[in-house]
This record gives structure tokens, C-alpha cells and sequence, in this order.
């Protein structure tokens, strides 16, 4: 039967608490559950005057908005005051009644141009939620995955200068530096002068965003974006975030973000997971020498069609020389400024091989091939490639630092910035990270808490630590099972 409701929109409800209104199982009340967000008081007390000015808004409240916008996805905090004034669910979070008045959409911003510029507060944020990941064992730094993404910024493509540039030096510029010069002085070759005049390139700087870099996003299209530099353990947990100029490659922003990992984790990983534009012998060196293995992908050679490849190209460590497939001896020449070693063959030898053609283009019939001052590690972090752990950890990438990457772009509303200049960006990029470990260790602490597997384990392990003798558990210890290995099989 047919039966049409009644509406009663102007009917009064006085027994109704916002508590009822909030599921259970809403994400709100994982994220309420999974931390104290009283912490924030200690970070923000120092930018804050104690007996001065107006009544501030509760900085719990205010950065909760921020959680809100990031975690739920909204585009900006305009849109994210109008979804906190309908939502109950965010309302219930902040400790907003129905009749609370919410912040103004401009106090978030302000806050965050004004307050907040210049201080570490959204790292401090950052670090605090992902102590309390390590604190419940959640967390495994043994293995780092790292790699980058570009977030376009806010700038248009179509504006900007065209400016010459000095190009950056490399942050071990001065370590190699030092190399070519003991290796020339080694091989009887006197160090090279200093550099007079500093190399120089091209570049787009833009008008709107002058701290962005030009990205070539695909053959045609370039756009200004940021570079969100990221690094995160086994289990999809972001150790640290690092943001630099689209422009600026991958190897070289690799030392500074891994420095921050370091600090971050406090201890040393045991292997680091990169992909090919990480593949670098300054690399290799740097990770090798701290006893770290890196772990990078087979690059296929960039040799011309027809012609012999590098690895055809025998090296010969006692004689520090080249032997060509012909038998020829390629004979050390120089160092050069990059830090790679140059082996010439005779060119009247090579005038009449038969593999000429086969070898090189050279219109005086030299062969040079060029071996890096740091090859060795080089080939060690190759040789590591061919572990079958090390295979198997690399297919995780996709995973782990390529699916946090999805989620950044799809659920969590960074596919473009608002924001302009690095500083501001670095903030964001903090911020997000935030939300993304928070989100996930509420939902991990909510799923632990009602498996009843789970409750038995606690329980297991309760016991043991109150002395008691527990076969089933001496029987885990045994297999070496971890608490990662136990919470990932829930």
C-alpha cells in the first residue's frame, strides 16, 4: 500500500544529545579514540600570549579543522566550515554543540599565514602522532620506501620569465671534490683548478608562484607543481615528508630527506627502497657506508641501437684499464669536474677494427668510456638487486609509498596546492602526512580492539608479563612472530 510521510520539519526536539547521533563506528570516534589531542596545548603555548589580547579559539578545535579538511578530503577550508555547520559527526568531534557557532573560515587560514609561519608546529604535530604509531608497535623502520610526487601548484603555466640560472651544487659537491682531486693525484695527474665560472641553465621562474618548478608532465604538456619527497616504512606509515621545486631531481633531495628520516625514526634502517632515478653512485656510497642496503630497480641500457654496451666493455682493477671486445686496452686519460674517469682507446688501433662501426661515431676513431670515482659502490648496490629478499621487497613499492601517494592525490585532496611557496607547502605536506597516519592508526587501533584474536593475544601477553608460563605463546615467540606480523594477519 501506498503510504506517503508526514513532514514536520518545524518540530521541536528537547531529549536529543549529539552524542546519539554520532554511529558508533564513525571514523570521528576512531579518531577521538586513537589519541589525546591535548599535546597540541604544549606544542602552541609559546605562540600564544598567556594574560593579552581577545579570547583565542581552542588550538584543538583549530587543528582538528585542519585533521577534518585532510582526512574527509575537502578542497579548503571555506568548504570545510560549511560541511562542520551541517555535519553532526564533525561537530561531535571539535566539542561543538548544535547551536555552537563554527570558526570563521578565514581564523584556519590566518592562523596558518600568520601564527603558525615560520615555526615547526605541523612537524611537531606530525612527529607526535607517529610516536604514538611506534608506542602500540605498529611502526617498522627496517625497511624505508622512497620516492616522490608532483602536486601542481597554484600558479599559471602561461606566466612566467625566462631567466638565466646558476646551476645548484650537489649536497656531497664538496666530498667529491675532494675524490677527483686524490684520484688524480693517484693516477699522476695534478688537481684541477678551481672553477672560475659556474655553470648555468635556463629555467622558468613563475610569476604567480616564483618558489615552484617547471614539470614536464607528459611530450606536451608543463606545468608548475611542487615535489612531495616522501619516505615510508613496510606498512604504508609515513616516516617524514620533504617539499622542493618540481625542478629539482630526485637524487639530489634525497640526502636531505633521508637525514630527517633518521631523525625522525632514531635508528638506522637496514634497507632502503628507491626507484631508477635514485639510482646514483653518490647514493650507493652514502647508504653503503652506513651499512644500509639499497634496493633499486634494472635500468635498461641507454646505448644507441647497433652499438656495443658499457657492460661489453671488460675493467680490468689491477691495470685500471678497459679491454674492448676486440682485446683492445681503452688506457686511463683523466678525471673530469663530475667525478668520472675517463679510458681512451689508440685511434689508430681502432682505425682499422672491424667492430668500428659497432663501437663509436668518433670522427678521430676514439672509443672513451667512463667509470665514476664511486663505481664500486655502484656495482655492489647492483649486485644486492639479484637478493631474493631484496626482489620481493622492491615489488612491495607499489604497495606501500606508491598507494600512499594514490591515497594523498584521491582521498586526501592533494592532487593541486592552494598554497604558495615552499615554506607553506612543507607545512601542508606535514599536515597531510599527519592526517594520513592518524587515519590509519585509528582505524588499526579500532579493528584491534574488537577482534576478539586480538583481546586473546593482550590477554596471552598480559599473562606473561605477569610471569606465567604460556605454551601457545612460547610457541609465537619461537616462530618469530612480531606484533606487526600478528596485527597485519587480523
Amino acid at each position: 500500500m501506498l503510504q506517503r510521510h508526514q513532514e514536520d520539519r518545524r518540530q521541536v526536539e528537547t531529549t536529543v544529545k549529539i552524542d546519539d547521533l554520532v554511529p558508533e563506528d564513525h571514523l570521528v570516534r576512531k579518531l577521538e579514540k586513537a589519541i589525546d589531542f591535548s599535546f597540541i596545548y604544549d606544542i602552541v603555548k609559546d605562540l600564544y600570549s598567556p594574560d593579552h589580547g581577545r579570547p583565542s579559539i581552542d588550538p584543538v578545535v583549530l587543528f582538528k579543522m585542519y585533521l577534518i579538511r585532510y582526512i574527509f578530503g575537502i578542497r579548503s577550508m571555506r568548504e570545510t566550515v560549511e560541511q562542520i555547520r551541517t555535519n553532526v559527526a564533525y561537530r561531535w568531534f571539535l566539542g561543538l554543540s548544535l547551536h555552537d557557532p563554527v570558526p570563521h573560515h578565514s581564523t584556519p587560514s590566518k592562523n596558518y599565514a600568520r601564527r603558525f609561519a615560520g615555526t615547526d608546529v605541523f612537524q611537531k604535530i606530525f612527529s607526535r602522532i607517529l610516536e604514538e604509531a611506534f608506542q602500540h608497535g605498529l611502526v617498522d623502520p627496517s625497511v624505508v620506501f622512497v620516492d616522490s610526487t608532483h602536486v601542481k601548484a597554484s600558479a599559471n603555466k602561461r606566466k612566467f620569465n625566462t631567466e638565466v640560472a646558476e646551476v645548484e651544487a650537489k649536497a656531497y659537491q664538496e666530498e667529491l671534490e675532494k675524490e677527483i682531486e686524490r684520484d688524480r693525484i693517484a693516477h699522476g695527474k695534478s688537481p684541477l683548478p678551481p672553477e672560475t665560472d659556474k655553470k648555468k641553465r635556463e629555467v622558468k621562474i613563475s610569476k604567480t608562484d616564483p618558489e615552484s618548478g617547471m614539470f614536464v608532465k607528459n611530450e606536451r604538456e608543463r606545468v608548475f607543481a611542487y615535489s612531495y619527497h616522501t619516505a615510508c616504512d613496510r606498512h604504508g606509515w609515513i616516516l617524514q615528508s620533504y617539499v622542493t621545486a618540481a625542478n629539482v631531481h630526485d637524487s639530489q633531495a634525497f640526502f636531505e630527506l633521508f637525514e630527517r628520516v633518521k631523525q625522525e625514526v632514531k635508528q638506522r634502517p637496514k634497507d632502503v627502497c628507491i626507484d631508477a632515478g635514485y639510482k646514483t653512485p653518490a647514493i650507493a656510497k652514502y647508504l653503503l657506508e652506513q651499512g644500509i642496503d639499497p634496493i633499486w630497480p634494472y635500468t635498461r641500457p641507454k646505448t644507441k641501437d647497433g652499438f656495443f654496451r658499457k657492460s661489453e666493455f671488460a675493467y680490468d682493477e689491477h691495470f685500471d684499464c678497459y679491454l674492448c671486445p676486440n682485446n683492445q686496452v681503452l688506457s686511463y686519460s683523466t678525471t673530469n669536474r663530475e667525478g668520472y674517469r675517463e679510458y681512451k682507446s689508440n685511434p689508430s688501433v681502432c682505425k682499422t677494427c672491424p667492430y668500428l662501426e659497432k663501437c663509436t661515431g668518433s670522427k678521430s676513431h676514439t672509443k672513451v668510456v667512463t667509470r665514476h670515482v664511486w663505481q664500486d659502490y655502484y656495482e655492489e648496490a647492483e649486485h644486492l638487486r639479484y637478493v631474493p629478499e631484496h626482489r620481493e621487497l622492491y615489488e612491495r613499492r607499489k604497495e606501500t609509498i606508491e598507494r600512499n601517494f594514490a591515497d594523498l592525490k584521491e582521498k586526501h585532496g592533494l592532487r593541486w596546492t592552494n598554497y604558495r611557496g615552499l615554506e607553506r607547502n612543507q607545512m601542508q605536506a606535514m599536515l597531510v602526512c599527519a592526517a594520513m597516519n592518524l587515519k590509519k592508526l585509528a582505524n588499526c587501533l579500532w579493528r584491534m580492539g574488537t577482534s576478539p584474536l586480538f583481546r586473546l593475544c593482550m590477554s596471552l601477553f598480559s599473562s606473561v608479563h605477569q610471569g606465567k608460563q604460556i605454551s601457545e605463546w612460547n610457541k609465537m615467540v619461537e616462530r618469530q612472530l612480531s606484533f606487526n606480523h600478528f596485527v597485519n594477519s587480523l
